[in-house]
């Protein structure tokens, strides 16, 4: 959530902002409220002071036997006016928290202004593509062929998009599940964390997915729970309405959940096998930290994802998002994005974003200064570390032989306790 102080101190950079995110400009109408609610207050303040004021008075009129009936009465008037001011007080603020909650956050200064994904910049390219002399196969023919995936049995269980991972398809998912977290945990220093995969309306709120992306969230009615769209959710609530020390600082986390999107604004985007179903595995990143250290901590956040798909020995590429293109609540956010070369294209695996105070803001996540003793929001990131579904795409895709069997790379093969998926093992 914005700071109505900033905004109503730098006025034109958070319009400028807005309009670069393509949200509706309400700053007028918000900064018309915040007016408005500043007067009110002033108004009902100075009376409160002469309600208090002339309360002592009558108090004392009464201590010595003087009639007092008119200043009751004048106080009951002040009284009633005071009401209809807390009342009115009371509409401008759910007019104004209701602009707030729906503005996004407004892009860092280092983000190039876009519109569309179209005005993204590749900014680093990892990795050779590999060359093949036969005929590729993408990884649902390959998949299929092999016995590992079964989309037709799993939309006969669950309905369409939902995948049914089996033999050693089910092995080697899991394989990349505990490779991930293990590879985090021990050589990045994160703490693990294995979090609830459904979470409160505040929880959602509190990472900007209510009310924004409500409709892409599944619902289970009866308790008003829903179920997690990443771990970023479930992971960066375990310090909402918190004040962490500053020398906890930085808090870093890292966890593996099963998502669920609805994907109910996707239609028409490619759907083919995994590359976009409504129920997914993924290891995610999680920080906490100060101001001061955030995009630092940005960078190194990006380089920690980037190197899950270095020891796979996948190419790839990180693309600075444009404003336009950037999510509700990130200030800045880098893409890594894989290449499978029998679909022919990159296929987006970790979004890595710094939303600076704009999630603690709306979970009130803070921190105690250790200089000052003061209290402030921390700044959040995240990032994914990485999601299975297209990493699995470019593992297979990456790693098919001309017989239409699957190498495994060898950073996986401890996990999986199998070096190939085919015919000869």
């Amino acid at each position: 959530m914005l700071d109505i102080k900033l905004i109503r101190n730098e006025p034109q950079k958070y319009r400028q902002g807005l309009e670069a995110k393509n949200a509706g400009d309400r700053l007028a109408e918000l900064l018309k409220w915040d007016a408005e609610r500043r007067q009110c207050t002033a108004q009902g303040d100075e009376l409160k002071a002469i309600r208090n004021r002339v309360s002592d008075e009558i108090g004392q009129m009464k201590r010595n036997g003087q009639p007092a009936e008119e200043k009751v009465l004048e106080m009951k008037k002040v009284g009633q006016k005071i009401d209809t001011i807390d009342k009115k007080l009371k509409d401008i603020e759910n007019q104004i928290n209701e602009i707030l909650i729906a503005l996004p956050n407004i892009p860092h200064s280092s983000v190039k202004i876009g519109k569309t994904a179209a005005d993204n910049v590749t900014v680093k390219e990892w990795g050779r593509q590999p060359e093949f002399d036969f005929p590729l196969k993408d990884h649902l023919d390959l998949a299929e062929a092999l016995g590992i995936l079964d989309f037709k049995r799993a939309a006969k269980v669950s309905g369409a998009g939902f995948p049914l991972y089996t033999g050693d398809g089910a092995t080697l998912e899991r394989a990349l599940i505990n490779f991930m977290l293990d590879f985090h945990r021990n050589k990045h220093g994160y703490k693990e964390i294995f979090p609830p995969f459904m979470v409160s309306r505040e929880s959602a709120f509190g990472t900007g997915q209510l009310p924004k992306l409500a409709e892409d969230m599944y619902r289970v009615d009866e308790e008003d729970l829903f179920l997690i769209p990443t771990a970023e959710v479930p992971v960066t609530n375990i310090h909402r309405n918190e004040i962490l020390p500053e020398d906890t600082l930085p808090l870093k986390y890292t966890a593996y959940s099963a998502c669920f999107r609805r994907e109910a604004g996707s239609y028409g985007k490619e759907t083919r096998g995994l590359s976009r179903v409504h129920q997914f595995n993924k290891v995610e990143l999680v920080w906490f930290t100060t101001p001061e250290n955030s995009y630092q901590i940005h960078e190194q956040l990006l380089q920690d994802a980037e190197e899950i798909l270095q020891v796979l020995n996948l190419s790839y590429r990180v693309v600075a998002l444009c404003s336009g293109d950037l999510s509700f609540a990130a200030a800045k956010c880098y893409d890594i994005e894989i290449w499978a070369p029998g679909s022919g294209k990159y296929f987006e695996v970790s979004s890595v974003s710094n939303f600076e105070d704009f999630q603690a803001r709306r979970a009130n996540i803070r921190y105690r200064r250790t200089s000052d003793n003061k209290v402030d929001f921390v700044h959040t990131l995240n990032g994914s570390g990485v999601a299975t579904p297209r990493l699995m795409i470019a593992l297979l895709e990456n790693c098919q032989t001309p017989e239409g069997t699957i190498i495994i790379p060898q950073a996986l093969q401890k996990y999986t306790g199998f070096s190939q998926i085919g015919t000869q093992k």
